[in-house]
């Protein structure tokens, strides 16, 4: 079916994070004939959400992404006309780095753990690795630890049917930690052994009124690995931001389903508080004195309208945000509360960014329910998805694992005209977008990339217990020491259908410094308890376990400008990757700039035509909009 497609495009778009599918509904949109194709067997590129057996696989196929050199089914040279030059593209995506996995639950040897309606479409993927000595030098020679796992499936709707079967066996070993790190171009895998079955077990006396937990094993996991949806990247939707105003305006909301984060929580003198935002909240607030509460609705009424009174600001422009509160006569706890959990910024942030961000905050507060935010049901990767839907809908053309091997570009004109794809097929467009993941080192040479560091947490209960279970909620724990930044915490629990019933997905993210896990794990250890360890400090049962654990380092090529390039075509236009910020208004902004530079005064994803009243000549019916059966309709839920 590949070597069949058509030749002749408008626009073709390689790569289908969320710029890249926006940029596709917004062509499809305006009449364009639009192909768009991946490499990668999944919608999203580094936005996307995969069940747990699809995380597992995602890993497994960036050790075999990094072996595979640059082979192909056709020589695209004998292609290149002599008035022609080629780019070529890059095939290794080298944009996740470091990655390191942890497994703290226990392994149930008396279960199968085998993915419950599991396909596999390719036993033969099996990740292998070297088994070293444990922390305690217990021999693990009898020891094995097998990975089967699939290729992830192209819409995560879709394969949460269809999705491939995992499958751990683990001999000889009663409470194991298993650890898989990812180390360049090879995944090492570590089985760390608790001793012997009898002996060095520690002896702990029988505490009835010991809070009592779930016991969920690795193997329950792993059956219900399908009601996960793991996102690569942690972001929420400002309920009055750029994404939700696009989706609203384009009706690509009707794809989808939200729920509305319930808390804001923040870390203060070692334990986890909830924020007040609202009116209400802070007048109901406990954690308040009254002279407080007033204190702190004087200034965020001030911040709402702080464009009015530049005399309150104009002497502290050149200050940082957390000096200028300071002059404002907040107590330590208010300063607290609205750096690092209103206006999310970090202390060294200026005034006028601090007020702006105060300002954003508080706009959105209300629309939607009591917090800013919303959250996509099943995950981020949703959404990328939900934009390809509308451009396939006005007749875009999608192909998933369909590798470019380069742009070919005109000589004399130089821009590019076509692309060949690994079948040998010539693909001729007017205009060409490309995510930055896919551009060659020689393109990329003058490039300086930033890092985000992100780790993937399964605990078993929140992370401040309530009443309710179904909590959603962002935390920002503030640096320890001045010129590290703060991490941001995102708890999901099962209702956003991310994760299984009575375990809650945690996401960190902050900006890299050094690996994911030197970044991350202090605040993980401050949060939370490895599953292990409570087996043998039972004061630790306040707080939440882990029972598994992902570190990564992710690329962020946000803010890159184009003339850092080298090489490209005035038509060739790149997007970039997921950004550190909590929004999508980078995202949106790129296809928004993008789109008006390819197509000026072209409107940018206007509303759909209603069905009613589209007329054809000579026909006195009024047909259905072209693939409204095959689309998933879905009402955006909102929690007042």
């Amino acid at each position: 079916m590949a070597d069949s497609l058509p030749t002749e495009f408008d626009v073709v778009i390689i790569g289908t994070g969320l710029p890249e599918s926006i940029l596709a509904a917004a062509c499809s949109r305006s009449g364009q004939r639009v192909l768009h194709i991946d490499s990668r067997s999944y919608y999203g590129g580094n936005w996307a959400s995969f069940t747990f057996s699809g995380l597992l696989s995602w890993l497994k196929e960036y050790e075999q992404n990094s072996d595979i050199g640059d082979k192909s089914t056709t020589t695209w040279q004998d292609m290149i006309h002599e008035t022609e030059e080629a780019i070529t593209l890059h095939r290794k995506d080298e944009t996740i780095r470091h990655t390191e996995v942890f497994c703290y639950a226990s392994q149930d040897m008396d279960d199968n753990i085998e993915e419950i309606d599991g396909l596999q479409k390719n036993p033969s993927l099996v990740a292998s690795g070297t088994l070293t000595k444990p922390l305690d030098s217990a021999c693990l020679s009898e020891e094995t630890h097998s990975l089967y796992g699939t290729s992830y499936g192209m819409s995560v709707k879709d394969t949460r049917k269809t999705d491939g079967e995992i499958l751990l066996e683990v001999t000889g070993i009663e409470e194991t930690q298993v650890k898989e790190k990812y180390c360049g171009d090879k995944t090492c895998i570590h089985t760390i052994a608790g001793g012997d079955k009898d002996e060095n077990k520690p002896i702990v006396e029988d505490n009835t009124d010991r809070p009592k937990r779930n016991r969920i094993t690795y193997s329950q996991i792993v059956k219900e690995g399908r009601k996960f949806n793991i996102d690569l990247v942690s972001k929420l939707l400002y309920s009055q931001g750029l994404l939700i105003d696009l989706l609203i305006k384009s009706n690509v909301s009707h794809y989808a389903e939200f729920k509305n984060v319930t808390r804001i929580l923040t870390f203060r003198e070692g334990k986890v508080e909830q924020v007040p935002c609202s009116r209400a909240d802070v007048f109901n607030s406990k954690e308040l004195t009254m002279v407080e509460k007033r204190m702190l609705m004087k200034f965020l009424t001030f911040c709402l309208h702080y464009e009015q009174h530049p005399d309150e600001y104009q002497d502290f422009i050149q200050c940082s945000f957390s000096e200028y509160l300071k002059t404002k006569k907040l107590t330590p706890n208010l300063q607290h509360f609205v750096l690092h959990s209103i206006a999310m910024t970090e202390a060294s942030c200026t005034t006028i960014d601090g007020l702006r961000a105060t300002k954003n905050f508080l706009q959105c507060l209300g629309r939607f329910g009591n917090t800013p935010f919303l959250f996509p049901l099943y995950g981020q990767g949703e959404i990328p998805q939900c934009f390809c839907r509308m451009c396939a809908v006005f007749g875009g053309i999608y192909c998933l694992r369909h590798e470019v091997q380069c742009l070919v570009v005109d000589k004399e004109s130089g821009k590019c005209k076509a692309v060949i794809d690994h079948f040998g097929q010539r693909i001729n467009a007017k205009c060409f977008i490309v995510e930055d993941s896919y551009l060659s080192e020689e393109t990329c040479s003058n490039v300086q990339y930033k890092q985000i560091s992100r780790a993937v947490l399964i605990t078993d209960q929140s992370v401040l217990k309530t009443d309710s279970d179904q909590q959603i909620s962002i935390l920002i724990v503030p640096p320890v020491e001045p010129g590290m930044c703060a991490v941001r915490v995102t708890e999901l629990c099962s209702s956003t259908m991310t994760c299984m019933k009575d375990t809650y997905l945690i996401h960190l993210t902050c900006p890299s410094s050094k690996t994911a896990r030197e970044d991350l794990e202090s605040v993980v250890n401050k949060l939370f308890t490895p599953y292990a360890e409570t087996e043998i400090d039972k004061e630790e049962l306040i707080k939440p376990r882990v029972l598994w654990a992902l570190y990564f380092n992710m690329r962020d090529s946000s803010g890159i400008s184009r003339s850092s390039y080298s090489g490209l075509p005035s038509n060739v236009y790149v997007c970039s990757g997921p950004d550190c910020g909590l929004g999508n208004e980078h995202a949106v902004k790129q296809a928004e700039t993008l789109f008006q530079e390819i197509f000026p005064g072209e409107e940018f994803c206007p509303p759909p035509p209603n069905p009613e009243d589209i007329v054809f000549d000579g026909d006195d019916k009024q047909p259905e909009a072209p693939g409204t059966n095959n689309i998933i309709m879905a009402k955006l839920e909102s929690t007042e």
